[in-house]
């Protein structure tokens, strides 16, 4: 049995769990975006970075992957399967427009699997959620994202998902916890500030080409 960790307890840049998956694959917005899970060690390792697993879990999954490379790569292919529905359900709802039914048939067949692994056990005075599993189980690490997907989607945090709104692509999901849900890119430092440099571009030099229209005009 592995305690159900709090994702306040992650270390996550998109502030879900789900969007943190979602954004495995770089320019996610683009016709071909860039894949970064090429191998189920890659899943392993993402999954450490955000503190899914421990080393000594990670290195387990690692040692099961090998002894089942067929399963290993069975896993990674559902894995982004999932992500893939994930990502364009979560889209769908940040536009307010309705999923397809192909991706809620994908999320619904993964979240049935998480909750199929999920147990209450007594946790002192109370009681605590925790996976149920039998060795290191190589689709454990995505019965979390599942389970977050489905409490993002049934929860007023739904509405605080956004895209980033770069042009050239990025896609990027993130939890906007601004006030007025006013967050519009990923990060400020990159597409944010690329779109700011824009809009000074853009209006220094068409002030500076109607300031040369009018001096070309005079008498």
């Amino acid at each position: 049995m592995k305690r159900i960790l709090d994702e306040s307890e992650l270390n996550l840049e998109s502030g879900r769990l789900c969007l943190e998956f979602a954004n495995t694959a770089d320019w996610h917005a683009r016709a071909e975006p860039v894949e970064t899970l090429h191998e189920y060690s890659d899943l392993i390792a993402w999954a450490e970075r955000v503190g899914l697993v421990s080393g000594e879990e990670a290195q387990a999954l690692a040692r099961e992957a090998l002894r089942d490379p067929e399963q290993a790569a069975n896993v990674l292919a559902w894995g982004i399967e999932l992500r893939e529905a994930i990502y364009r359900v979560l889209v769908a709802a940040s536009r307010g427009e309705a999923a397809d039914p192909l991706d809620l048939k994908i999320l619904n067949r993964g979240i049935s699997q998480a909750s199929a692994r999920a147990h209450l056990m007594p946790d002192g005075e109370g009681y605590t959620w925790v996976w149920s599993e039998e060795g290191p189980a190589l689709e454990s690490l995505l019965w979390p994202v599942a389970r977050s997907t489905a409490a993002v989607l049934t929860s007023g945090d739904l509405l605080r998902v956004g895209q980033c709104a770069d042009d050239r692509g990025c896609g990027w999901l993130f939890f906007d916890t601004s006030r007025n849900r006013s967050r519009r890119w990923c990060d400020m430092r990159g597409c944010g500030n690329r779109a700011k440099a824009r809009r000074h571009y853009n209006r220094t030099h068409r002030g500076k080409g109607e300031n040369e229209q009018v001096l070309t005009t005079q008498p």
